[in-house]
């Protein structure tokens, strides 16, 4: 592998190290505390998707009440119904990470991503 062919892959994996956020409705505080927790619970279950995605869902329950759904995978596609604020579709490393509060179904409080 030449110079260029090992800066490429470098500059690949540190662009693959930041947050790539595709849709988000939360608030701003609600959206740091998310993205904060994907990336923790990313890099301390970088091979079990499933305990990751528990963690995530744990957390947001116990902080922003329960209902909360994450889907964490390297390849989904999804179409979801969600409470108004609050939902986040993200990538981070390798991965795509959808979490939403699906709660009580009320007229106007719900929109689809």
């Amino acid at each position: 592998m030449g110079d260029d062919d090992a800066n490429s892959l470098e500059n690949l994996r540190k662009m693959m190290n930041y947050a790539l956020i595709k849709n988000c409705d939360m608030n701003e505080e609600m959206r740091q505390d998310c993205v904060d927790l994907v990336i923790t619970a990313s890099e301390r279950y970088q091979s079990n998707y499933e305990s990751a995605a528990r963690l995530v869902k744990e957390t947001m329950d116990k902080k922003y009440n329960e209902s909360w759904v994450v889907i964490i995978g390297e390849g989904f596609g999804f179409e979801v119904t969600h409470e108004v604020k609050h939902v986040l579709w993200m990538y981070f490393n390798s991965v795509a990470v959808l979490v939403y509060k699906a709660g009580a179904r009320q007229a106007g409080a719900f929109a689809g991503a």
